[in-house]
């Protein structure tokens, strides 16, 4: 199990799927698409497109880590990860294209390739978490799923599997320690728990998630 009930294998597909999503939103996007703003504030499709494709690129480190043993860290500070976001506007849209399909492939590749001993190396994440390397398929499927909705192309949490909502679900209601959940479709709720727009009526605010 990579924790609560999902297995790697259905993280592994929701990264899968998620992946896909955003490809497909992107796909068709020109320069004046790209430099549309999304609900994140303060950040245009651009920016989201980089960090999508920036987190690809330091997951594939964990996973260099897992399969090597060398410590290969998600970021060497803070700054690198802004740096990574940041450019975004600077880059034209078939190279942000171009870095978030091969960044996907490269990480999806070293995934593939990792045996059963190496999903459970000890690898420390961005937050300094200590977690086994069958953590990183879930991590991807966060960042691709709810970002393909981000990007405001037409994907909605409905369109995300079932099952990665109610993964979502569980680990944003207990991060935000909430122990009641309105009433209400769970793609709405998930919305809501992640701080991004839903039509639940009296549900009180929450700030953005991830």
């Amino acid at each position: 199990m990579t924790g609560g009930t999902r297995t790697l294998a259905e993280a592994r597909g929701w990264a899968r799927t998620g992946t896909r999503l955003v490809l497909d939103a992107v796909a068709d996007l020109d320069e004046a698409g790209f430099r549309a703003a999304v609900v994140l504030p303060g950040w245009t499709r651009k920016h989201l497109a980089a960090h999508v494709a920036a987190n690809a690129d330091a997951l594939g480190r964990l996973v260099h880590w897992a399969a090597t043993g060398e410590e290969t860290p998600m970021y060497a500070s803070a700054d690198e990860r802004a740096a990574g976001i940041a450019r975004g506007p600077d880059l034209s849209a078939d190279e942000l294209r171009d870095w978030l399909t091969a960044s996907s492939r490269k990480l999806a590749e070293g995934l593939d390739g990792l045996t059963e001993k190496q999903w459970r190396a000890q690898v420390v994440t961005a937050q300094g978490r200590t977690v086994p390397a069958s953590e990183l398929p879930w991590m991807r499927s966060r960042e691709v799923c709810v970002h393909a909705v981000d990007l405001g192309t037409g994907v909605s949490f409905a369109d995300l599997p079932p099952g990665f909502l109610t993964a979502l679900t569980d680990e944003i209601s207990t991060g935000r320690r909430l122990d009641e959940l309105p009433e209400g479709p769970p793609p709405e709720i998930a919305a809501w728990l992640a701080g991004r727009p839903h039509t639940l009526v009296d549900a009180p605010p929450l700030g953005p998630w991830l």
